[in-house]
């Protein structure tokens, strides 16, 4: 018998807008609207989209003696990031790696004065909560009671400005409590998109509400999953388990950035993490890493295509792929030799004939945040 999917807090709200339902990640979610995933992407682009990302994990990780320092050596045990040294009322991305050195899951996580919020992938949510469990001296404890909602585009803040005054002094990777009518609401200013814009918090009972309120501004539209794999895709950004799994390092993801030097070779808090030696070693050189690639004509190369050197040598597989609306042509991302060089030609196996596609630099579109 086949699982049921759950549902988030805006299910009802996602039907009543004439959302198209599909199941991911376990979970029931809007692919696309009436307006259709081109419109979506663009009106994203111009002005702002509410994207319901309730499916994805929250967690948070309290020190048990009330020191933060605890929670942050600890977290930086499972971490290669600088969280130590992350100041309260910031956010900063960040990696779980497995012995192998893999990539186990890709997050967010921010430094709320007395505890760390992380922000974790839907499908990875059960892994990844079972992988801090086994910390030493801190609380994990899954948040429950809260969906999570993502305004994304250039009038995201006019626009959440009028209901929360309060977001409009924040700046990318601020990570604050604010209120809205009685509901305390966890805002971030970031998101997945490459637009400007905020990923929020909201306590369930107040959730359908506050979605109402924000769809309510006229700048506001509701988007899928469709416009939302377009919109992360054009902007370079990596989809764990198409791009990235248990089996492709940090290097090999270019996600090399995310590690600093701190926890480099040679760094204060150097490696500690898992399958450390096997991460740090690769890092400015490795021999595989994801590239962006623009195929000729308006034929979308899609995720699993093989791709293949000019002399026939099999390189590798497309790992995310579609049509860029703002780009205006078919995109993708692939994990092939880094040594080709941008500008070279490479070719894909479409429907049994060869087509050309051109290695090219991330992102396609060039992110706007506010700094």
């Amino acid at each position: 018998m086949a699982e049921t999917s759950r549902r988030t807090g805006l299910y009802d709200l996602h039907v009543e807008q004439g959302a198209r339902m599909v199941p991911f990640a376990g979970w029931d979610m809007p692919v696309q609207y009436p307006m259709g995933v081109m419109a979506e992407h663009l009106h994203t682009r111009a002005q702002a989209g509410l994207f319901d990302v309730s499916h994805m994990g929250q967690v948070l990780v309290t020190p048990d003696d009330g020191d933060m320092a605890t929670a942050a050596a600890a977290l930086e045990t499972l971490i290669p990031a600088d969280v130590v040294g992350l100041a309260p009322g910031r956010q900063r991305y960040g990696l779980f790696t497995n012995d192998a050195g893999g990539v186990l899951d890709d997050l967010m996580f921010a430094n709320r004065g007395d505890h760390y919020l992380l922000v974790v992938n839907a499908a990875c949510a059960e892994q990844d909560i079972g992988h801090l469990s086994g910390l030493a001296g801190v609380t994990v404890t899954p948040v429950t009671d809260r969906g999570l909602v993502a305004l994304q585009g250039p009038q995201a803040e006019a626009a959440l400005a009028r209901l929360v005054p309060g977001v409009a002094s924040m700046r990318f990777m601020d990570s604050t409590a604010l209120d809205w009518d009685g509901a305390t609401l966890w805002v971030s200013r970031s998101g997945y998109t490459g637009e400007d814009g905020f990923e929020i918090s909201v306590p369930e009972s107040r959730l359908e509400d506050f979605a109402r309120a924000l769809l309510a501004e006229p700048e506001v539209a509701p988007i899928g999953l469709g416009a939302r794999d377009s919109l992360r895709l054009e902007a370079g950004m990596p989809l764990y388990g198409h791009d990235m799994d248990g089996g492709v390092t940090p290097a090999q993801a270019a996600l090399g950035w995310s590690i600093p030097k701190v926890r480099r070779a040679g760094g204060a808090r150097a490696g500690g993490f898992p399958g450390a030696d096997a991460v740090l070693a690769e890092l400015g050189s490795p021999a595989v890493t994801r590239r962006g690639l623009r195929p000729e004509g308006r034929a979308p190369i899609r995720e699993g295509v093989a791709l293949f050197a000019d002399d026939g040598t099999p390189i590798g597989t497309v790992g995310s792929g579609g049509f860029g609306p703002s780009v205006g042509g078919p995109i993708a991302m692939a994990r092939i030799p880094a040594d080709i060089p941008e500008g070279a030609t490479i070719q894909a196996e479409l429907r049994g004939k060869r087509m050309p596609l051109t290695v090219c630099a991330l992102p396609f579109v060039t992110p706007s945040y506010k700094r």
